[in-house]
């Protein structure tokens, strides 16, 4: 077994072939996924795993070096947003309407879908190099 947290082998698979620049979507279970995108779904029920949780996990095991997140989020989901602002104090965050995020996915590796169910509780992680 791993010694890390992450147990998920697609999660874990799809990290293992991210290199410099490529970007993996989090979102919550209203996000939808472009069909040329894989969809690794989480979701088990509502709230079930929460964005926060999976953000966690992956961060454990990716370098980032950018996110994007809908600027929406700022006033609809205030309490995300400053959980998200602690985490990256020193990476470049990009803000973009709801609707550019949403056509950003399609060039995402693949969408991990939570149970997540508050509002704009989505991001693009853009893999950064370790060395």
């Amino acid at each position: 077994m791993r010694k890390t947290k992450l147990i998920n082998s697609e999660v874990s698979y799809t990290l293992s072939k991210m290199g410099h620049t490529d970007s993996l979507t989090i979102g919550d279970c209203g996000l939808p996924v472009p069909t040329s995108v894989d969809r690794i779904d989480l979701a088990l029920k509502y709230g079930v795993p929460t964005f926060l949780e999976t953000l966690d996990t992956i961060l454990e095991e990716l370098c980032v070096e950018e996110i994007i997140i809908a600027s929406e989020i700022k006033e609809n989901n205030k309490e995300i947003y400053k959980e998200i602002l602690e985490r990256f104090k020193d990476i470049k965050i990009n803000e973009v309407s709801h609707e550019e995020f949403k056509n950003l996915t399609k060039e995402s590796k693949a969408v991990v879908r939570t149970g997540e169910c508050t509002p704009y509780a989505n991001i693009i992680l853009k893999s950064g190099v370790v060395f």
